[in-house]
């Protein structure tokens, strides 16, 4: 795996935009797999003729079978306020599912309980506070229908493990391809269609308004959604 530069939305001194694919890790697992923080920061060696080790901060992840925008620092001072931004909320993410079942409702916010098995690398959801529980909260909009499948546009308002796969799935509403979480099949690559379509936030070093929006993956259905009205 290399880095392909068509998919850095946005680079400067101090921050690096990647539209990750289904399949990448973020940073390094049990798997061995070359992650694409390293892969990143090798990039930055090269192009800038770095000497030494370069700095790379990852300010958030995306599950490996996830696609979209993924933020990285490039200095230290902007990890540290990047980090602060995400506790305070000042980071927009927007998140595009596509579901086999429709909601309930076209517009809907959910407010839950998660509780994370370690060993399972699964998130189970509660209605009331429980031992070890995280409140999880989200709404999400419903942008556009096809024949089979549901286009949703969701708002992260709390951060969780897996909160999007279990919130949905609780709603009765898996998302395609993620067995884990109620889907009846798997997609052939091993992706799930949960794509971060878009990041917003204050430069942590310009303190200007930064909007970056990733294209989702090259298939057939996210290539329906994306000629949509709805979805443009």
């Amino acid at each position: 795996m290399a880095i392909v530069l068509s998919r850095i939305i946005l680079e400067d001194n101090h921050l690096l935009i990647y539209n990750k694919q289904p399949g990448e890790i973020v940073q390094g697992d049990k798997t061995g797999d070359t992650p694409l923080s390293e892969e990143i920061k090798h990039y930055i060696k090269s192009t800038y003729s770095k000497p030494g080790e370069v700095f790379l901060g990852v300010v958030h992840r995306l599950d490996r079978p996830v696609s979209g925008a993924l933020v990285f620092a490039r200095t230290s001072k902007a990890l540290t306020r990047l980090n602060q931004l995400l506790k305070t909320g000042g980071i927009r993410k927007t998140y595009w599912a596509v579901t086999s079942t429709s909601p309930p409702d076209e517009q809907g916010h959910l407010i839950h309980y998660l509780v994370r098995n370690e060993k399972q690398n699964k998130s189970y959801i509660h209605s009331e506070a429980v031992d070890h529980a995280k409140n999880a909260e989200l709404k999400y909009n419903l942008l556009s229908v096809s024949d089979h499948y549901y286009l949703l546009e969701i708002n992260l308002i709390t951060g969780r493990h897996h909160q999007i796969r279990a919130q949905l799935a609780h709603l009765g509403c898996p998302i395609k391809g993620d067995l884990k979480y109620g889907a009846k099949r798997s997609n052939p690559d091993g992706s799930i269609h949960l794509h971060a379509r878009s990041v917003e936030f204050i430069h942590p070093v310009r303190k200007e308004m930064v909007k970056c929006i990733a294209k989702p993956p090259d298939d057939p259905l996210w290539n329906h959604f994306l000629q949509t009205d709805q979805a443009k």
